[in-house]
């Protein structure tokens, strides 16, 4: 690059690097004016125009680059970036891999082919080009690549069976070839020993581990340790694992770790997990004597840790709870007297609770006398020390309850007790800053989950009023604590809220990964409290905002795996690629897509780009829709103080008592895409023409290899499971319209090559260039998806199925039923925007016929006028909805409503208790929010019927 060329481009650089794309457009066209056939200004244009959104027009440029076969650095490297932001990654690896060919000699281009295969997982070329490397520049590392690709693609599931063993074959021979031992670096040495394990050589990774160098990598790696340990797990060394970690716990070292613990109790037990049934009585002898060299061993340590250290404490309970369930514990009260000792000795520790959860497994007597001595923790503390042990206290004893003592009046007073001595506490953190939080949080926690125990009792909806009211409250006293925020997200979404569960959800300040963990809490069924057909995008942006962690990881997370391989960080690479599969396959991630999917069909014109885009991507999610979608949605974020006789907190909590999952999913997509189908013109052959970047890798569920058609017909009782009776109606009605109305769509949707050629004049009339690579199917005959030949007559219309009119009786008796009962308002709102969406969902299906033209052509005059009176029948229903919900808004909004929730809330305050004026502005918040959605809905529900009825 000259001097004078450097000094013109510089500008445009400049430009892109601060995001001014409209700048770097314009200088790339002055430069293209002098320097016309430029592929590099070209590669700036486009990457500048796919910033800017302006598909079409980019690609143009990136096929003149790419045809072309560019061979220097910027250039590639340009047009890396624009592939990647089009989605054709396959296109930038044939790229570099032309570029390779011309010059064989370029190790940096040697190196950026093998980066963009690793890019999109292409492991068994990454793997050829590794070792091309390696033979060509003798340098090591290029060998690790090598193995390490293998590894990889002997790990891919779309690997057969048959060849895995193969690839660690080779692996292991690659590695064996190199001129410097593995154990010089940690990572390759980790690498090594995965190969080892896998190929089951456990004698040879028994000798590297036990070689000096081997032995320092392991203390000064814990990833080696890790597998160190699993293999001698493997190998049948528990004992003698046992015998080591034995030594480092109770020698110079004191090793606190507790994996050493582990190891030591698994060596205690290995006896009785390595015999047979002949030999049990004999094993438990064996292993009752070294229970009690282990007792004595854990009780030296526990002795002489004393308050400074809990794992030798924490280890007796894991060893009596192990040998409770062998049958080998010598004393019937031990469990119970190292219970006690644990809550003597760290009962003021915060992690009290937790750390004993599961080893209280007491009953009668000894569960009596375990409970009497938490009862004897005095609710008067004059230290936090005192506190966190009265806190834990009565965590244990909530945690014991019995069935019985689980009632709605039982718990209202545990609630008001709880509240009591939260408000007792306060002095402790009276001058702490806002960042910090109170040390009596748990107490406030505990009164919010005696309030919903007591609500699940009797379906009291002013017991949730109460719980709001006290954690509004401590939110007053810790603003940053996430766990009353989390019972608030709950609580407010039960009362029809959603206002409020939203703004409590961004307080949290969910950021990157957290939103595919935690946006479940705020986002499934959100569609139920969206008010899109108002025009508020409050909750459709929520979707988006939420969903752009999975854009970013399809962009950057494989650079992640890149910069390791580089680095020669092997430990990392697995993990990197996980979480690229995780976040690529998450289940939340489809969740919100398809509600959506929902809300902006409310908000949208019904139009053929919409039904064409959502179409096109709820069939990518179909397509490798698999039996291995991450559900990495967090429930045990939410804290839970429950009784072990009853239901958790996040069950007690769950809206409509029904949690979406893999099933819901199926089903909704199965839904959405037919009605979208009905209405396309597009079929495989079209999308295949017009797909810019690269379609998903597909499922491995050998269901994606049966035709479309029977697997949208596909209904599993598992699946349907998932769904409320109202969503289940919802189906069976959609699914009745699509059968009524599919073949008048068969028989009336254009051919491919009709929908071909208009996409094709649509890109010309945009980017003044014809549609590149389009071969136009013949016009005459069938269509590639099966349909009439346009000689044939037109299907007979038919009348429209009773489902069609009766799902809106249905669903009118099923709302007045809600309405008179006295429903929770979520579950009254479920009812409505179901019933919408049955509605907006037969306006996609009748889509097509709208034309008085298609009518007319086709002679369905007879079959419209059905369409009028289920579009009557419809209207009827949802206006009678809209006027209810209208109306009960307006009495949630009124000053006796609010004064309904005060007295409600009589128990909460008083003199000691919380303030009246506080709890009066609790209830406007929370009437405001319910009269909020209640109207939004119903003029939603007005407005959608005034535009598809």
């Amino acid at each position: 690059m000259s001097a004078a060329f450097d000094r013109q481009i510089r500008p445009i650089y400049e430009a892109l690097d601060t995001g001014s794309n409209k700048s770097a457009i314009l200088a790339c066209n002055k430069l293209l004016k002098k320097q016309p056939k430029n592929d590099l200004v070209k590669a700036l244009k486009a990457l500048a125009l796919v910033r800017s959104q302006k598909v079409e027009e980019s690609l143009v440029l990136c096929d003149e680059v790419l045809a072309a076969k560019p061979t220097d650095e910027s250039t590639l490297s340009a047009m890396m970036h624009v592939l990647r932001g089009l989605g054709r990654h396959m296109d930038m690896v044939a790229m570099y891999e032309d570029a390779y060919k011309k010059q064989p000699a370029n190790e940096e281009l040697g190196t950026q082919t093998f980066m963009a295969n690793v890019r999109i997982g292409n492991w068994k070329v990454a793997q050829q080009i590794a070792t091309k490397l390696h033979k060509q520049f003798h340098d090591d590392h290029y060998l690790y690549w090598s193995v390490m690709s293998a590894v990889l693609q002997a790990n891919d599931p779309t690997t057969p069976t048959n060849m895995r063993s193969i690839l660690y074959q080779l692996a292991h021979r690659l590695i064996s070839s190199s001129a410097t031992p593995s154990y010089y670096s940690a990572d390759r040495f980790h690498l090594h020993l995965s190969i080892l394990r896998e190929l089951g050589k456990y004698d040879e990774a028994y000798e590297l581990l036990e070689h000096e160098v081997g032995r320092a990598v392991c203390a000064a790696s814990l990833a080696c340790e890790e597998m160190r340990r699993d293999i001698w797990k493997v190998k049948g060394l528990a004992k003698e694992e046992g015998v080591r970690a034995r030594e480092r716990i109770t020698g110079d070292k004191k090793d606190r770790n507790w994996l050493e613990f582990l190891s030591v109790l698994d060596a205690t037990f290995a006896d009785l997990s390595a015999t047979s049934d002949t030999d049990v009585e004999a094993a438990k002898a064996a292993s009752a004597e070294n229970i009690a060299k282990t007792r004595e061993c854990f009780a030296q340590v526990a002795e002489g840790d004393g308050r400074k250290d809990r794992s030798g404490l924490l280890a007796l309970l894991e060893l009596e709870k192990r040998a409770r369930s062998h049958g080998l514990s010598t004393e019937p009260s031990e469990l119970r007297n190292l219970l006690e000792r644990y809550f003597a000795q760290f009962g003021d520790k915060f992690v009290c609770f937790e750390d004993l959860r599961p080893y209280v497994q007491l009953e009668g007597d000894e569960l009596a006398a375990w409970s009497s001595l938490l009862e004897t923790q005095s609710s008067s503390f004059s230290n936090t020390e005192e506190l966190f042990r009265y806190i834990n206290a009565q965590k244990l004893l909530r945690y014991n309850l019995p069935e019985a003592e689980v009632t709605a009046e039982l718990e209202s007073a545990r609630a008001l007790r709880y509240l009591q001595s939260y408000l007792d506490a306060l002095k402790f953190g009276k001058n702490l800053p806002d960042t910090e939080l109170q040390p009596a949080d748990d107490l406030a926690i505990l009164v919010g989950q005696a309030f919903v125990g007591a609500w699940r009792a009797e379906r009291d909806v002013s017991q949730l009023y109460n719980a709001a009211a006290a954690l509004e409250y401590a939110l007053t006293k810790s603003k940053q604590s996430y766990k009353l925020r989390l019972l608030l997200i709950r609580i407010y979404r039960l009362l029809g809220a959603p206002s409020l569960a939203l703004e409590h959800y961004r307080a949290i300040n969910v950021k990157q990964v957290q939103n595919d963990t935690l946006s479940h809490l705020i986002l499934t069924r959100a569609s139920t409290f969206a008010l899109t057909s108002l025009g508020d995008l409050t909750y459709s942006s929520e979707c988006l905002e939420s969903s752009q962690i999975y854009m970013t990881n399809s962009q950057e997370t494989a650079e992640f795996t890149v910069r390791a391989f580089g680095a020669e960080k092997y430990t990392q690479i697995p993990e990197f690629i996980l979480l690229e599969e995780r976040l690529d396959n998450s289940l939340q991630r489809d969740l919100t897509k398809v509600e959506h999917v929902r809300m902006r069909i409310l908000h949208e014109p019904i139009s053929s780009d919409l039904i064409d885009m959502e179409l096109i991507e709820l069939k990518f999610i179909f397509d490798r829709f698999s039996l291995v979608h991450h559900d990495n949605r967090d429930y045990d974020v939410i804290p839970n103080y429950q009784p072990r006789c009853g239901l958790g907190f996040n069950e007690q909590t769950t809206m409509l008592d029904n949690t979406p999952g893999s099933g819901w999913l199926a089903l909704f997509l199965k839904l959405y895409i037919r009605a979208f189908q009905a209405a396309s013109d597009l079929d495989d052959t079209v999308e295949d023409k017009l797909l810019i970047g690269d379609r998903p890798k597909p499922s491995l569920d050998p269901d994606t290899k049966l035709p479309l058609k029977e697997r949208l017909a596909k209904r599993s009782p598992e699946e349907l499971a998932e769904l409320t009776p109202d969503e289940q109606s919802l189906l069976e009605y959609a699914t009745t319209i699509a059968n009524w109305l599919e073949p008048f769509h068969d028989y009336i949707r254009p051919p491919a090559a009709t929908v071909l050629a208009e996409a094709a004049k649509q890109t010309e009339l945009k980017t003044g260039h014809p549609l590149k690579g389009l071969e136009l199917p013949p016009k005459n005959g069938t269509t590639t998806n099966g349909h009439a030949k346009k000689d044939e007559e037109p299907p007979a219309p038919k009348e429209a199925p009773e489902l069609a009119f009766k799902y809106f009786d249905n669903m009118s008796v099923r709302f007045n039923e809600a309405l008179n009962s006295g429903k929770m308002l979520s579950e009254l709102l479920h009812i409505a925007t179901i019933t919408q969406e049955a509605l907006v969902l037969f306006a996609v299906e009748t889509q097509r016929f709208k034309p008085t033209s298609v009518v007319k052509q086709h002679r369905l005059g007879a079959m419209t006028q059905n369409f009028k009176d289920i579009r009557a029948k419809a209207s009827a229903v949802l206006t009678s909805m809209s006027a209810s919900l209208i109306k009960l808004a307006e009495e949630r909004a009124t000053v006796d409503s609010r004064k309904a929730f005060v007295e409600s809330c009589k128990p909460v305050w008083g003199p000691s208790l919380l303030d009246h004026d506080f709890v009066s502005t609790i209830s406007k918040k929370v009437t405001d929010s319910q009269k909020q959605i209640l109207e939004g809905v119903g003029k939603g529900v007005a407005r959608i019927c005034k535009t598809h009825a």
